[in-house]
């Protein structure tokens, strides 16, 4: 039989959270422009130049207008903006911006959870300041920022995370959008399906075939139906279209990876040039690695390979440390699978935490595996 329907207000919740979650305005891109006005109107992106294959790793809301967008190759923006600014990333500056940004939020509440460098969910249901309000707090935070650090930065403020994280979009930039708890079931019933957390374009063309469009259709369609069409992901579904997400903001996030990688300017046409080049990145990650101290262990070794038609690969081994032999034969095996000119190489290794010990995750963390990576044994 199918489950009617759970409505957010009728959850027994010991008391009820308020969360925030803060979102800088084109974060990299408005450092930019602060630190040096003539820039300010004009279509500006950060990132690699586009005659070394560089990345935008962001862009200002002028260039957004010309359809310019993170991860984008700065060659493509610059077709797109044969005006545009690029300017090259300085990492330092917008570390030193993300701590004095921290150094707010902290003023407030220790249960902040960093999701990037300008990016942060924070619990302030038990921050006695403005009364508890979580929608002064938020507007408190904004104003601070913008006359410490200079920037804008937008907040979303609703009882979970999922719906935070959504309302922090409402008004952007320089806004500030609450979903309050009452009004989380109209609220929700609206949004529509790709707004949800985990629906790409696949799974959203697949719900509009489905003539799932809003979260109403999913919570009529059920929470049977959307598991046989979506898998397990259909149970998950079926609790965020009603607006539950139970998940706390935490504090510490475990590391899973450190890697180092490099895409060059000119491809790497055979395997020779590919295994010389692989064997450089390996002092830079010594480095990193180095930051861990003896809070972690190594469990595999990995190498990643981009090939010229941007096909991926990864291939990984169990080992106890960074052997460059152990490099110098996942390499081989990575370059046998495409057997062509290679533009990206990645070397690096999962790690798992010792006992009793956690670090917050910094920006070097690896993604997800690749679908094709698969386990080489340790000769």
């Amino acid at each position: 039989m199918e489950r009617e329907p759970v409505s957010f207000s009728e959850q027994n919740q010991p008391r009820q959270r308020k969360i925030i979650h803060c979102d800088c305005d084109c974060f990299y891109a408005s450092i930019e422009m602060r630190d040096n006005p003539a820039l300010r109107g004009k279509p500006i992106a950060v990132g690699g130049s586009p005659e070394r294959r560089g990345v935008v790793a962001t862009c200002n809301y002028e260039a957004r207008e010309f359809g310019i967008h993170s991860a984008m190759a700065s060659a493509t923006a610059r077709r797109l903006c044969p005006d545009l600014i690029i300017i090259r990333t300085d990492m330092e500056k917008y570390r030193l911006a993300s701590s004095q940004i921290h150094e707010i939020f902290q003023r407030y509440t220790d249960l902040i959870e960093p999701l990037s460098l300008d990016e942060a969910f924070l619990d302030v249901s038990d921050c006695d300041e403005f009364r508890g309000s979580a929608t002064r707090i938020a507007e408190a935070i904004r104003n601070e920022v913008r006359e410490v650090v200079g920037i804008t930065i937008s907040a979303g403020i609703a009882p979970n995370k999922f719906l935070a994280k959504i309302a922090s979009d409402w008004n952007k930039p320089d806004g500030q959008f609450a979903v309050l708890p009452n009004d989380v079931d109209d609220f929700v019933a609206k949004l529509a399906v790709k707004k949800l957390h985990g629906v790409g374009k696949v799974t959203a063309a697949k719900m509009h075939r489905l003539n799932l469009r809003t979260c109403n259709d999913l919570q009529n369609f059920g929470a049977d139906a959307l598991t046989e069409h979506f898998g397990s992901f259909g149970e998950r579904l079926f609790e965020l279209s009603r607006g539950i997400d139970n998940r706390p903001v935490s504090t510490d996030r475990i590391r899973k990876s450190v890697s180092v990688e490099n895409t060059f300017d000119t491809d790497l046409p055979d395997l020779d040039s590919s295994l010389e080049a692989m064997l450089g990145l390996l002092p830079k990650l010594e480095l990193r690695l180095k930051r861990l101290d003896n809070h972690y262990a190594i469990k595999k070794q990995f190498v990643k390979l981009k090939f010229h038609d941007f096909v991926t690969t990864t291939v990984e081994m169990l080992s106890e440390d960074t052997n460059p032999e152990n490099y110098r034969t996942l390499c081989e095996q990575g370059f046998a699978r495409g057997e062509r000119a290679v533009r990206l190489i990645g070397v690096g290794v999962r790690v798992e935490p010792l006992e009793n010990s956690a670090e917050v995750v910094s920006g070097d963390q690896l993604s997800l595996l690749p679908a094709d990576a698969e386990y080489v044994k340790k000769p």
